[in-house]
Parts: C-alpha cells; sequence; structure tokens
C-alpha cells in the first residue's frame, strides 16, 4: 500500500526543533528533532531495549535519551551509552533515516538509505519562492491517503461539495487533456467564457477591480509519485489570451499538496496557496489561506465519511466514471511501484512509461 523508496513530509520545517516530535509515517513511529548545528534529523521511536518511544525522552545536545533507563542514541541512531553498563552492546541501534529539508518542508525517506536521491524530492519550489507569496497548514485525515489523492485529482467535486466558493457549472461538462508516464500525471481542463467563481472572483477583483465580465478558467493538476500534486489554477478575462500562454492579466495560483500515509486509515495532509500578485499583502495571504482552510475542510468531512462507509462495507466494488481518470492512473502507478518494491512486478519503470505513451485516456 505505501511505496517506501521515496521521499514523505513529514512535518513543516517551523514544526522540527529542539523539542521531541513524535510522527508516523507509512505505519513507522518515528522521532523528529534538529541537531545544535540545526540539521533535522530522523529515527525510529523505539528505543533498542524496551520499545519505549523515545520521544517520551529528551535531548542531551544532538543525542536522544530514552527516558526509561537512560539510553543515549546519536543522530546515527547508534547507542552512545547505557547508564546500567560500562559495555555497550553492539546490537545497540534504532533506525535512522536520510533526511531532506526542502520547500518547507522536511522530508524522510523510509526505503533503502542507498537509493535516497535528493533529486527525487517532489519540486514545490513556489513555496519558498521569491516570486510567489503564501502560507499553509497542516491536517490529520482519519482515511486512507489515496482517498485524499483521488479527491484532489477530480476537481469537478468543486461543482456540488463547494459550491458556495469553487464551483463553475461547467465543470463536469469540460473534456480534460490527461498525459502520465510511469510516476507522474497531468491532468489539464480549460473553461472558457464562463462566470468566475466566487473564491476565484475575489481574487480578480484585488487585480483588476474595474473588471466584472466572463473569465478563462484553468486546472492543471500534477501528480508525482508517490503522494505529491500541484495544481496550477486561476482565471483571466476572456480574450485577454490566457489559453494561449499569456495570463498577465489575469490572476494565478498554485494549491500545493503531498500527503503523507500514517496507518492504512490515516494521513499528514500538507498543503498551501501560492499567488504570483500583491506579494507584500499579509492581509491577502492570510485571507486565502483561511479561505482554503474552509474549503478543505469540507473536504475533510467528507474523506473521514467515505473512510467510515468503506470501513462498514468490506469487499465493496467500486465503479469508475469518466471523470475518475486522473485518480485511476494515480493508483496504476502506485500499485506498480509498491509491487516492484515488493518483487512481485518485474516490469522496469520505462516499460511502464512506453505502455503509458501508448494509451490515450478519453472522458
Amino acid at each position: 500500500m505505501f511505496p517506501l523508496n521515496a521521499w514523505y513530509a513529514a512535518a513543516w520545517d517551523t514544526e522540527v526543533g529542539r523539542t521531541l516530535l513524535p510522527r508516523t509515517v507509512c505505519e513507522r513511529p518515528l522521532v523528529l528533532y534538529r541537531t545544535t548545528s540545526g540539521d533535522p534529523v530522523a529515527m525510529a521511536d523505539a528505543c533498542w531495549h524496551r520499545l519505549v518511544p523515545l520521544s517520551m525522552g529528551e535531548l542531551h545536545g544532538d543525542d536522544v535519551v530514552c527516558g526509561y533507563h537512560g539510553l543515549t542514541y546519536g543522530p546515527n541512531g547508534r547507542c552512545t551509552r547505557m547508564p546500567a553498563q560500562e559495555t555497550l552492546n553492539p546490537s545497540a541501534a534504532v533506525d535512522s533515516y536520510p533526511v531532506v529539508e526542502r520547500h518547507r518542508f522536511v522530508w524522510v525517506w523510509l526505503g533503502d538509505p542507498a537509493a535516497a536521491d535528493p533529486g527525487l524530492v517532489p519540486d514545490l519550489h513556489w513555496n519558498d519562492d521569491p516570486r510567489w507569496a503564501g502560507d499553509g497548514e497542516s491536517i490529520v485525515l482519519g482515511c486512507d491517503y489515496r482517498l485524499v489523492l483521488d479527491n484532489l485529482m477530480d476537481l469537478t467535486h468543486e461543482q456540488f461539495l463547494h459550491a458556495d466558493s469553487l464551483a463553475s457549472d461547467e465543470l463536469s461538462e469540460a473534456e480534460p487533456d490527461v498525459a502520465h508516464d510511469d510516476r507522474s500525471v497531468t491532468l489539464t481542463r480549460w473553461l472558457l467564457g464562463i462566470e468566475a467563481p466566487p473564491f476565484l472572483a475575489m481574487q480578480l477583483r484585488r487585480k483588476e477591480p474595474a473588471y466584472d465580465g466572463p473569465v478563462d478558467r484553468w486546472q492543471v493538476i500534477r501528480f508525482t509519485a508517490p503522494s505529491t500534486i500541484t495544481i496550477d489554477v486561476g482565471v483571466a478575462p476572456t480574450g485577454s489570451g490566457a489559453p494561449e500562454g499569456d495570463r498577465s492579466a489575469g490572476i494565478n495560483g498554485y494549491v500545493l499538496n503531498t500527503v503523507t500515509p500514517a496507518t492504512a486509515g490515516t494521513c499528514h495532509y500538507f498543503w498551501a496557496f501560492t499567488r504570483d500578485y500583491h506579494l507584500h499583502d499579509q492581509s491577502l495571504t492570510t485571507l486565502l489561506r483561511n479561505s482554503v482552510s474552509r474549503v478543505f475542510g469540507q473536504d475533510t468531512e467528507m474523506l473521514n465519511a467515505q473512510q467510515r462507509a468503506i470501513e462498514a462495507n468490506p469487499g465493496h466494488e467500486f465503479y469508475n466514471l469518466n471523470i475518475d481518470v486522473g485518480g485511476m492512473w494515480v493508483r496504476r502507478i502506485i500499485d506498480a511501484q509498491v509491487a516492484r518494491e515488493q518483487g512481485r512486478d518485474r516490469t522496469p519503470p520505462s516499460r511502464l512509461a512506453a505502455v503509458a505513451a501508448t494509451t490515450r485516456e478519453t472522458a
């Protein structure tokens, strides 16, 4: 269910400091902290001696001291002190995991350490790019992380679940363009000459107060395996050239989403909303963050209810609609990665990409 040879966001960078932070990722309890030099550390949250959570202990310099019997571990997971004896047992160690701090998140790699290439960290550069402004939050959901990915890949639900903020009647009718390879899916949808939904209309008025006409709306949803999705969204006055590539007359935002499995039925959802206009308007940043937080609160309520229904109906057979095409490809990519890691599928990623390239999904 969980690809392990992948980078997962374990925390916002501001969450990790000089206190011990417990966090479960892919059913593995971790403890996160920073060394005295500021480097993030992630290790197994279980003492080698009696499996007591190390997060219940304390930091001494760069080392974690177990709160039960005082065994001490360095950032590499090796035990450096046993108060009850002078001789260290050579097997005394806990797992320590590769960590990268990037795009305002602390990322952890739980699979083969030799394969932990920092170049594979998902691109969320909008989160710390000075040409963009924004903020975000995190949510703990009581659902399978893949349900969140399904939700983000099919934004036609905005027409119904978010009717007071993001709805456009044309959403369900607009046929998307879908492209995919062995580790990514891109779904593009344009709505031309429509009325802007309230959330986007409010932003356009901030930039162009005099304009009150029809707009061209875009959604470009990009999935990167195993669980990161960016959504390029915006509107521009109809006829201003946005479909041809000139979005300068409109407002452009990026919804940044990375979903980290905690257990089979829970996950950590890290999100941010960024924009490329009025960069120094903190009141606008706060307004947009709160607005998006409200939208995602509606999603949270729906997804948690969906998870409870799934658990109450084991073995239920689901049927896909044409609006599910993006989510279907996401599931295939995740399943293929898990199968490769478990040795059940010998198909190389290049072959999967070649097969994907010959297939065109239509709505």
